[in-house]
């Protein structure tokens, strides 16, 4: 494989990647009632309400003209992102979360090979968007994994699998394109 082709596929992988997560995290979202979006394992833990609203307020502030401006918006009141208000409904919570998603999709679906050399900044300091997009994909896999453990442990046994569950690997590796199962990512 070429660097060129490398680079050409980078942005579909990138695309592939953030879409991957965000059905992770929507998928063990889904599964919590609407106390459970709230509920904080301990003092000093994020519920997944409060991780929401972290990410999505990441979300705006990176994506939102990526190319042209800084990655830290002056509007971003990151500390305020960890704390929940009565206008924090589950509701708004997520519809927020579509429309930061939504941001992201539309920053990077555009980009080409060519474009991951750009400078951008995030918080002053510069990265090209190679960096810049591999801070992101990392900065959400932290945080999706947060929001699928902590779903998974307050539903407890009625949790539905999102990848392949315990005693299904055999049946899906004999046909992984045919797998009928509870795979949902």
């Amino acid at each position: 494989m070429s660097t060129t082709q490398l680079f050409e596929d980078y942005i579909p992988l990138t695309l592939r990647e953030f879409e991957r997560m965000k059905k992770l995290a929507d998928g063990a979202i889904a599964q919590l009632g609407a106390e459970q979006l709230f509920v904080a394992p301990g003092e000093g833990d994020n519920s997944v309400a409060v991780i929401v609203k972290h990410v999505s307020g990441n979300l705006r502030s990176r994506w939102e003209n990526f190319l042209t401006s800084d990655g830290e918006k002056p509007y971003r009141k990151r500390d305020l992102e960890f704390l929940l208000t009565g206008e924090d409904s589950r509701e708004a919570l997520l519809a927020n979360w579509e429309v930061a998603w939504g941001i992201l999709f539309r920053e990077l679906k555009p980009l080409h090979s060519a474009d991951l050399a750009r400078t951008v900044t995030i918080r002053g300091e510069p990265l090209s968007v190679l960096q810049a997009i591999n801070r992101q994909l990392t900065h959400y896999s932290y945080h999706v994994g947060q929001i699928v453990f902590l779903a998974k442990q307050l539903v407890g046994p009625k949790w539905k699998s999102l990848s392949i569950p315990v005693g299904e690997s055999e049946k899906f590796n004999r046909a992984p394109g045919k797998y009928l199962g509870p795979v949902k990512a």
